[in-house]
């Protein structure tokens, strides 16, 4: 896949990018497997905005994704590629032998006509789904459970690989691309290879338009307003602030740390920092 880049018609067609889309080969979604997308524009349930500088954007249907890969044993051939409006990853359309149709995250490599298979028994091949303690150490990965049976959790954004590093006592030791190096149990399952659309970060938007298109309001500093308003304003002449950088409600931001979730702090065995 390839970016695409435009004659400078305008300023902000001038550094403008999109990806080519030679490897869409559907251009409507399975209606069976899409529901509607209610947009939250940042507010929680109970209607308070916990999120800022979300709205607007473009209407959508999301696409079900099977991240369980729970039919066991039943090969499936690939039967499309397509574009996905809710996540970074192109989504591959595979058509099961009973017939059952199920979208999964496409990896890189995958082509239409391809069969995949989610069993303990599987080739070693990208798209393929098996149990941790099946996979060979220094295989790239994918869609990684964190508990067994809840569905990938983890690597899932486009280009994204972890890989398995070794496997000891019951766990695997698998880098994630953040660097971390975490534990998770050998019964949990990946799925070979790595996300496919690989090209998506080098994508340049080229104007504020199409930030909008996607449902992300502009950004205003903290340093651009009056001091009632957030901890950085105010101040004569362009200040930077004045003190460490701080949310608008005065909590240390920027490396402060944020994880409280001692349950798990033994599975992480090396940070990503």
């Amino acid at each position: 896949m390839a970016l695409k880049q435009f004659n400078p018609t305008s300023p902000g067609r001038r550094f403008m990018t999109v990806l080519s889309f030679d490897d869409i080969t559907k251009a409507r979604p399975e209606k069976a497997l899409t529901e509607p997308k209610k947009g939250s524009g940042g507010r929680n349930n109970k209607g308070r905005q916990t999120v800022w500088f979300r709205g607007g954007g473009h209407k959508r249907r999301y696409r079900i994704i099977d991240f369980r890969r729970d039919k066991r044993d039943i090969p499936a051939t690939v039967a499309a590629i397509e574009y996905d409006p809710n996540r970074s990853a192109r989504i591959a359309l595979l058509s099961y032998k009973d017939g059952e149709k199920r979208y999964i995250l496409a990896p890189e490599g995958i082509r239409v006509g391809q069969t995949v298979l989610a069993a303990e028994t599987a080739d070693i091949l990208p798209g393929n789904c098996l149990p941790l303690r099946a996979i060979p150490a220094g295989t790239m990965i994918h869609n990684i459970e964190l508990r067994p049976g809840k569905g990938g959790q983890m690597v899932r954004s486009a280009g994204a690989a972890a890989q398995l590093v070794a496997k000891e006592g019951g766990f695997a030791q698998i880098k994630l691309p953040s660097g971390e190096v975490r534990q998770v149990h050998l019964v949990c399952q990946a799925t070979i290879g790595q996300v496919g659309n690989i090209d998506h970060k080098n994508v340049s938007l080229g104007k504020a338009g199409r930030s909008r298109w996607l449902g992300r309001r502009p950004h205003n500093r903290g340093v651009a307003m009056n001091p009632i308003d957030h901890p950085h304003g105010g101040g004569e002449g362009k200040t930077s602030g004045g003190r460490h950088p701080v949310t608008p409600w005065g909590k240390p931001t920027k490396g402060a740390k944020t994880r409280k979730n001692k349950r798990t702090e033994s599975f992480i065995l090396k940070r990503r920092r």
